[in-house]
């Protein structure tokens, strides 16, 4: 009941005391253990935040191996809650998941959610150290926190081009996804893009991969049920969903997979 009355009572707020930064997920101390992946399938491997993968089954990511023939494919979630494009790889996480790809896999990326304001500013001021710089370009910014060495930190787009450059290098393909959802409203419409369409657009358009368009997906099927009913579906902030907004998610990116007409969509049930 607690949490269902804080998600109505962000309804109330307005949208500008919500569009902050992403909220720290509930505690992660009952992510599953990976389980092995069969070697003579491909794979298709989620690399994100705690949208995707989450406390039990609150990522989207945890729904979405029913949604496939897996006789045919392996399903590797592999996103880590509060990751950004930048921590998710200067952490390692990056190489762990790597490490496992092989020629004719599929790496879906999808981040934004922990990578912050962006400015200089801003990210030497993150004292989660999880922020990078907005944009596309080369530009860098040195940061040094207390009892940790100094850090070059990069834009969005730099990182996300490391994540595309290195999974061809495996000979496996790369696939952007739009950022989930957030539970904010404005004159009748939820958010649907929380300042990263723009440079996922170019990006996919500059590297030559695929953008697959779930976040569309989402709000439209947010917006059907409304304000009321998709508050039921954010019982804890305006980001983390329930299991049933996570299988709203996870539908949506199967559903955008289909209608981008992805190599992925031949492995869907």
């Amino acid at each position: 009941m607690k949490h269902l009355l804080l998600a109505a009572a962000l309804l109330l707020l307005p949208a500008a005391a919500l569009a902050q930064n992403t909220p720290d997920a509930p505690p992660q101390t009952a992510v599953p253990t990976d389980a092995p992946l069969n070697p003579s399938l491909p794979t298709l491997f989620i690399v994100g935040d705690s949208t995707a993968r989450n406390k039990l089954d609150l990522g989207w990511g945890d729904h979405f191996a029913h949604f496939f023939d897996t006789s045919r494919i392996n399903i590797a979630n592999r996103a880590v809650a509060g990751r950004s494009s930048r921590t998710y790889l200067v952490e390692g996480r990056w190489a762990t998941t790597l490490a496992q790809v092989k020629a004719g896999d599929f790496v879906l990326i999808q981040m934004g959610h922990n990578d912050g304001a962006g400015t200089p500013e801003s990210v030497q001021k993150d004292l989660k150290a999880r922020s990078s710089l907005k944009g596309l370009g080369n530009e860098t910014v040195e940061v040094t926190l207390p009892g940790k060495p100094t850090e070059t930190v990069r834009t969005y787009g730099s990182y996300l081009r490391q994540y595309i450059a290195e999974t061809r290098a495996r000979g496996a393909t790369p696939i952007l996804l739009t950022v989930t959802i957030r539970n904010i409203w404005k004159d009748g419409h939820i958010e649907r893009d929380m300042g990263f369409r723009d440079y996922e657009t170019q990006l996919a358009a500059t590297e030559h991969v695929p953008l697959i368009d779930m976040a569309t997906c989402a709000a439209d099927r947010f917006e059907a049920l409304g304000p009321e009913k998709t508050a039921l579906l954010f019982p804890i902030d305006h980001t983390h969903t329930s299991p049933e907004g996570a299988e709203i998610n996870a539908g949506c990116v199967a559903q955008a997979l289909r209608t981008a007409k992805s190599p992925v969509a031949a492995y869907l049930r």
